[in-house]
């Protein structure tokens, strides 16, 4: 059975919000392969004090430990927000045959960059379940603004 976008997407949130519980920044990824999940992460640079802890570099890496391979041909990964710069050269460099990603970051999206920064073959679809992911992000940030954080 294939399952929709949307139906990774709401699982790609529920990642985010163990992060939003955690007092992490809000993002859930997800790599599936031939329908079946082989990689999740959310954002855990707070607890494990690294920044490239991001959502999709733990969901990379679990994947590539999966697969017994660097690469991820013939995976997607499913992010609730867009990647950043960083997390968009490794997918570029694991050669991920598609991203879809939930909502646009303006401040720190690779998409603020110009040129090619995913690999050219790589598939884009954004805006999946955009506004529950803005939601959850948003919030997050009201949150730390209220708190004088």
């Amino acid at each position: 059975m294939l399952f929709s976008d949307e139906y990774y997407m709401k699982l790609a949130l529920k990642e985010a919000q163990y992060a939003f519980e955690e007092d992490e920044v809000p993002v859930g990824a997800l790599v599936i392969c031939n329908n079946k999940i082989i990689g999740k992460g959310y954002n855990q640079t707070e607890r494990l004090k690294d920044v490239t802890a991001h959502a999709e570099m733990l969901a990379i890496t679990a994947a590539a430990n999966y697969l017994g391979s660097k690469f991820l041909e013939g995976c997607t990964l499913y992010v609730t927000l867009e990647p950043c710069l960083m997390c968009a050269a490794a997918l570029k460099w694991a050669r991920i045959d598609r991203l879809v990603f939930g909502a646009s970051d303006a401040k720190a999206g690779y998409g603020l960059m110009q040129g090619l920064v995913l690999h050219p073959k790589t598939e884009v679809t954004h805006g999946i379940m955009e506004n529950e992911c803005s939601v959850l992000v948003s919030s997050f940030f009201k949150q730390k603004r209220e708190n004088g954080v």
